[in-house]
């Protein structure tokens, strides 16, 4: 299965001084997530999903309050969701995934950053065949709990592929109607995700060479470094 390429975030979120570009992307995930289904994170699973993940990330209480009530009253924001596709070399595909509040803005800088590095924009719905949206969780395996126990105790969430790195994290996969049954399933066996999200998952994932790899992540890099995007989805295996 093609990964997203959000294992990249990690190494370079420990790059980012005082996290003066992951915070304001987590704020910004939960403003949009209150704005879409409600400020209560028990009726909300969206917004209960990115105030999981902010957590994990650090995200100080203060700021995940203030996100949530940048989502009403005179003070709103206006943010809203807007996805871009697009080729880069060696047959890469990319999905852009952004949050904000100038789409004029945010879609002029996306398609600098592509023809930049020699790449396109195409025309939205283009790769949507080529990608499938998947609920991904993340978390870590307790001390002392079986891998094997927690598999077979998110089956009943809808649990399609489950991965356990060598460092003790996990990862469950399921539909993308899957998301609220797998947390259910997993705040049941007393366990607090790391991340939660809805993700775009390569059908037909390709390989490429290390030199291809460091040509596109000059795009890759452009893109997640922009204020408006949340996450880059690629093809590459």
């Amino acid at each position: 299965m093609g990964r997203a390429f959000e294992y990249r975030r990690a190494s370079k979120e420990k790059r980012w001084d005082n996290m003066s570009k992951l915070y304001p992307k987590l704020a910004r995930a939960i403003t949009l997530a209150a704005k879409e289904g409600g400020e209560d994170p028990e009726a909300n699973g969206k917004l209960k999903a990115a105030i999981a993940t902010a957590k994990a990330q650090n995200l100080p209480k203060d700021n995940i309050e203030t996100a949530i009530k940048r989502a009403s009253g005179r003070d709103a924001e206006n943010i809203s969701e807007a996805n871009y596709e697009g080729k880069a070399a060696h047959g890469v595909l990319l999905w852009v995934e952004c949050a904000t509040d100038n789409p004029t803005r945010t879609v002029a800088n996306v398609k600098n950053h592509f023809k930049k590095c020699g790449g396109e924009v195409v025309q939205s719905g283009a790769l949507d065949f080529l990608f499938q949206r998947k609920t991904v969780i993340e978390f870590d395996i307790p001390e002392g709990t079986e891998a094997d126990d927690i598999e077979l105790g998110l089956i009943d969430g809808g649990l399609e592929e489950f991965e356990v790195n060598d460092d003790g994290k996990a990862s469950a996969y399921g539909a993308f109607e899957s998301f609220g049954p797998l947390n259910a399933a997993l705040e049941a066996l007393g366990i607090e995700p790391t991340k939660s999200s809805h993700q775009r998952i390569a059908t037909s994932p390709i390989e490429i060479t290390e030199a291809q790899m460091t040509e596109v992540e000059e795009l890759i890099d452009r893109l997640e470094d922009d204020d408006d995007v949340q996450s880059v989805y690629t093809n590459i295996a």
